[in-house]
């Protein structure tokens, strides 16, 4: 991490809809530098712009050598406590690789770590709070620097991949259970189910109902594609959402299985239905999905069954904020 100021001829802004395009490209730039594997279109962050709570006049940072974009930032701080009855804040952003090393990174951070400590004030006052960072891969930039400002790893993930059509699935599937699509009455039990779902998943916060229906009408849903498995009474109990964000890439959102229906196969014949959607659809060559490393479900050997396989493994990192 450099402690040396920023160039002083830098502007200073905050992120924009006219923006969106150079934000994009800066976004891939620097994950494909990092070797993340991310990737992001234009739609997809002009969203998030518009997220509920989200306000980009105060929680957002674009920082411009003359017309070029070389720096963003990006914050959020949970409605919810987690199950530490802690304030889960975000902080996201990056630099050109080509800038890096000047003091940039660090005066962009020493703002959004002094905004999310108030701004998690105002929202929750006298509260734990927390800030996760994408701690990237071993030995990259992003993990040297959130290191040096004192974050520590607190998980590891896993993006797993699978070429379409891939191996054949042979995934039994369970009797007494129908396997639909989802459609829009099931906006509200599905949030239902993910409450329970991930109930006790490491580091969940439960999304409010505004940041639940701004996840059910993402542009890059693919409902059609989708899996809900149901008991005969039409109770979700296992679901499957995938999204596409890259063209010909299928990217799986969630996999959850609420935890009286755990043990029954449900999760990897929900999959499998997905999978096999897909593969008739045409219009995937690969799906991917992240999974937590230490996930209680065995989630990974799951994945493993039906034919992913690791690509990278990236960090988590957390630093708390003093109360």
């Amino acid at each position: 991490m450099s402690n040396q100021a920023p160039p002083g001829h830098l502007r200073w802004a905050r992120l924009s809809r006219a923006d969106v395009p150079a934000w994009t490209a800066l976004t891939n730039l620097i994950e494909e530098a990092d070797g993340t594997g991310e990737s992001y279109q234009e739609a997809d962050l002009a969203e998030e712009l518009e997220e509920h709570g989200f306000t980009p006049e105060t929680d957002s940072w674009a920082v411009w050598d003359g017309e070029d974009l070389i720096a963003y930032g990006q914050n959020r701080v949970s409605a919810n406590l987690d199950a530490e009855g802690s304030v889960r804040c975000s902080a996201d952003g990056g630099v050109h690789p080509h800038w890096r090393r000047r003091g940039i990174g660090g005066e962009l951070f020493r703002r959004q770590e002094e905004r999310i400590a108030a701004h998690a004030a105002q929202l929750h006052p006298g509260t734990p709070a927390h800030i996760r960072v994408h701690g990237g891969l071993e030995g990259s930039d992003r993990r040297g620097f959130f290191a040096a400002r004192g974050y520590q790893i607190v998980r590891y993930f896993q993006l797993l991949t699978r070429p379409l059509p891939g191996e054949a699935l042979d995934v039994p599937v369970p009797p007494g259970y129908r396997f639909i699509r989802p459609a829009a009455h099931h906006e509200g039990p599905l949030l239902e189910a993910h409450h329970r779902a991930f109930a006790d998943h490491w580091g969940s916060v439960a999304p409010t109902a505004e940041a639940w229906a701004e996840r059910w009408r993402a542009r890059s849903n693919r409902f059609e594609v989708s899996t809900l498995a149901t008991d005969a009474a039409g109770t979700i109990l296992c679901y499957v959402i995938a999204a596409e964000w890259v063209p010909g890439e299928l990217y799986i959102n969630l996999v959850a299985t609420v935890p009286e229906a755990r043990g029954r196969g449900l999760a990897a014949a929900a999959l499998a239905d997905t999978l096999r959607l897909a593969i008739a659809d045409g219009r995937w060559h690969t799906v991917e999905l992240d999974v937590d490393a230490a996930n209680p479900t065995g989630a990974t050997r799951l994945y493993e069954r039906l034919g992913f396989r690791p690509r990278v493994t990236w960090a988590t990192m957390r630093r708390d904020l003093p109360v």
